[in-house]
């Protein structure tokens, strides 16, 4: 893997892009606005200095390295010489669809095609392929530079040489990559919604504060980041796609915690808008 692309360049698609840069590989990134890119480019430049005040790496090696990454609205443009493409849109089956057609038509013959999707199936978006044996699913966590894992999921068709380069993919930009088998909701997803969601019901039956349900969360199991800021962190919008995906899928124990739902509703969608389940500056 040398020549690696990214679609779409919201938070997901941002931490991804950098952290390939930062493995020192040839990064193309497209997103459909300039804004997409202008707020790539800003945070790209951010975490790089941040390497830089860590000692991870030096001015130049950083300066080349955000000098080698190229920007584009077109996904022609991103497709046309990669080794490997990144998938990183919304979580809409559709768009993810349309979005394979057009790179299964403009990508080389050898590339892998990657979604980075926390629920969708990688066999139905392959399926409109003509490679579905190199298509995957590739599962990155926020944020992603401090992030390690990647769930690297498999498809029907996926060939074990896709799976295969998908985790040296892994370990080039230095994660650990899980094979996990394709299933709604993967394993992470499918056990981290349903936390999330059980916090959300706590709150709105007002079992506790979501500062006090999150601490004893954090305390009481040793986890890094409580549900509710992680829910706020990840986007309320993007979780409750990812809840009524998973209640379409696997039944009633996903059903939407109402209070996401009415905070979608109101705006509310977490730390990107300053408010959800807390408030930011």
């Amino acid at each position: 893997m040398r020549n690696v692309s990214v679609i779409g360049l919201g938070t997901m698609g941002r931490g991804i892009a950098f952290a390939c840069a930062a493995a020192n590989l040839a990064v193309v990134v497209q997103d459909i606005e300039e804004q997409g890119l202008e707020n790539c480019k800003q945070y790209i430049d951010q975490q790089f200095a941040k390497s830089v005040q860590k000692g991870k790496l030096t001015e130049e090696q950083a300066a080349q390295r955000k000098h080698e990454i190229k920007y584009t609205l077109s996904v022609e443009e991103a497709a046309t010489h990669a080794d490997l493409v990144i998938e990183a849109v919304l979580e809409v089956i559709d768009l993810k669809v349309e979005i394979f057609k057009q790179l299964d038509q403009y990508a080389p013959g050898h590339a892998i095609l990657a979604t980075n999707t926390s629920t969708m199936s990688p066999t139905e978006i392959a399926a409109q392929t003509s490679r579905p044996e190199q298509c995957i699913a590739l599962h990155f966590f926020n944020p992603v530079p401090k992030m390690k894992l990647i769930e690297v999921i498999c498809g029907l068709e996926t060939a074990e040489d896709t799976i295969a380069k998908s985790f040296q993919f892994g370990a080039q930009i230095g994660k650990e990559c899980v094979r996990i088998n394709e299933f709604p909701g993967f394993a992470v997803s499918r056990m981290n919604c349903l936390i999330g969601n059980e916090a959300m019901n706590m709150v709105m039956e007002g079992v506790g504060s979501a500062e006090d349900i999150d601490k004893a969360m954090k305390l009481g199991l040793n986890h890094p980041m409580g549900p509710l800021e992680l829910a706020d962190l990840v986007g309320l919008d993007t979780r409750l796609r990812n809840m009524e995906y998973l209640h379409q899928t696997l039944g009633g124990k996903y059903r939407p915690c109402p209070i996401l739902t009415k905070y979608v509703k109101a705006g509310r969608l977490g730390k990107k808008t300053g408010k959800g389940f807390y408030t930011y500056d």
